[in-house]
């Protein structure tokens, strides 16, 4: 049905509350992809490179301009992604402008092996930035990396548990500075550069940290919720003040997924004018996953009139089923923006509605994600829904062919039939023994610890026998195709 009155004059926009917030203007919006890095930290997730560089095109194609490439040194398989998916750049399968970065640890000798390892396969420092990382709360400063840092300092370990924060914080500082100026003068050009754990350190360190590691050289400064603490608060607390102390700068935001909140703290932090969120696809990630890029997207176009150039929306579907495939993680049906049953309806009262006109039940415009609306018939089917679709042009023909006139008995028939079905099956055993394989199936992606421990003694024993010799499984690209 047409509506009469235009649809806004009728209803109460979302961005009628937002059109004051402080969004970075939608050019200068970088979207920023740790799929191929965090994503895959997820436990049993493995890409081979082929996948990785499938899934790299695919964002590409989608718009997404920064991927986390992850550490190069770690191990051969990542080194081959690396050098395909910057293989794939220079030959134009993935676009001219999108930016890769490497991740290195706080300390010379990473930097040293991270370039060796771009020598070792091709790769210019020019096309890559170093994410240079460090400590950024007091609890991983001492506890984390306190060991390290006295090292760094020339200090005995014993005196570990004995010294102050204080001690760790500037020793921190000289430490990550000290490396993102040695890289510089190595001839990196591009330095990200943070700590972990910066929603839960003190704001004032936070400032300090990324003060001096602008003043060293580094090019961007992340800041992360790394556990997937924050709320809405944090980041009305912290993130303000890191934008007013950097006026201009690329600054970038990394949250976890922890309660949920990943998605909506992201975008607050860019309603205060962060403009690179880091996200990835399907939401994947250590523990709970990361802010999910297509809820990001969504909110930001839909919830808060934010609409970034050159995205494609209706790739979302196509990535989340990528994503699934390589990863073996299943999206759940109710997902939202990508989810099977997002766009599809059952209850009476709502099909009824959606019938008169999509907008009273339905925000997001399904042909967005080149997607639409469906029904499906169960246990709380209506009348409406059941006689729109026997009335339907495509299907009258072929009723009337078989000499079936619709008709009020035939659809409260039909209607009843249907409900009936749908109980029956509720009583069935069939919905748990999916449950059953799917989660059977999951905790085979890894190696449980007893499994670890059986392989242990298994290897250790043909070790002593001289048996062993490790195969080198990383070395083939793999598969594009999750096995």
């Amino acid at each position: 049905m047409e509506l009469r009155e235009p649809l806004n004059t009728l209803i109460t926009e979302p961005t009628e509350y937002t059109k004051h917030l402080n969004f970075p203007d939608p050019s200068k919006i970088r979207l920023y992809d740790s799929t191929l890095r965090d994503g895959e930290q997820m436990p049993g997730v493995a890409f081979s490179p082929g996948q990785k560089y499938e899934i790299a095109k695919l964002l590409s194609e989608m718009g997404v301009h920064i991927f986390d490439l992850g550490f190069p040194f770690a191990a051969l398989s990542d080194r081959r992604a690396l050098q395909l998916i910057v293989q794939g750049r220079r030959k134009g399968d993935i676009r001219e402008d999108v930016e890769f970065l490497v991740m290195c640890r706080s300390t010379q000798s990473d930097i040293d092996i991270t370039i060796k390892t771009l020598e070792d396969i091709g790769v210019s420092l020019s096309e890559v930035t170093f994410f240079i990382f460090t400590s950024g709360s007091d609890l991983h400063l001492k506890y984390k990396i306190g060991r390290a840092l006295l090292r760094y300092e020339g200090r005995d370990v014993s005196e570990w548990l004995d010294l102050p924060v204080e001690f760790y914080r500037e020793a921190n500082l000289r430490m990550m500075c000290e490396t993102i100026s040695y890289a510089r003068d190595k001839g990196v050009t591009a330095v990200e550069f943070g700590g972990e754990d910066g929603s839960r350190a003190d704001l004032d360190y936070t400032i300090k940290l990324a003060k001096a590691g602008y003043d060293a050289g580094g090019t961007r400064y992340s800041f992360p919720d790394t556990v997937g603490c924050f709320t809405p608060e944090g980041v009305d607390h912290y993130i303000p003040r890191i934008v007013k102390e950097f006026p201009g700068e690329d600054l970038v935001v990394h949250f976890h997924n922890d309660f949920g909140l990943a998605g909506a703290n992201t975008v607050r932090a860019m309603s205060h004018g962060i403009n690179i969120p880091t996200c990835t696809a399907n939401g994947l990630g250590e523990r709970a996953g990361n802010a999910p890029l297509h809820q990001v997207v969504m909110m930001l176009k839909m919830l808060y009139g934010v609409d970034i150039p050159g995205f494609k929306y209706d790739y979302l579907i196509r990535v989340r089923k990528m994503v699934e495939e390589y990863s073996g993680i299943p999206v759940g049906a109710h997902e939202p923006i990508i989810g099977e049953g997002v766009f599809t309806h059952e209850s009476g009262i709502h099909t009824a509605g959606l019938l008169i006109h999509p907008a009273i039940y339905q925000v997001i415009p399904p042909e967005l994600l080149n997607r639409k609306i469906q029904y499906v018939f169960g246990k709380h089917t209506g009348v409406a829904a059941v006689r729109d679709v026997l009335n339907r042009p495509e299907y009258v023909a072929g009723l009337e062919r078989d000499g079936v006139k619709v008709t009020k008995e035939l659809i409260d028939a039909v209607m009843l039939f249907v409900k009936d079905a749908r109980q029956k099956r509720t009583r069935s055993d069939s919905f748990s023994n999916v449950t059953e394989a799917y989660y059977r199936e999951y905790h085979r992606l890894g190696i449980t610890e007893l499994r670890l421990v059986e392989l242990a003694s298994t290897i250790g024993r043909l070790m002593r026998e001289g048996l062993f010799k490790p195969s080198g499984v990383e070395e083939g690209e793999g598969n594009t195709n999750k096995k």
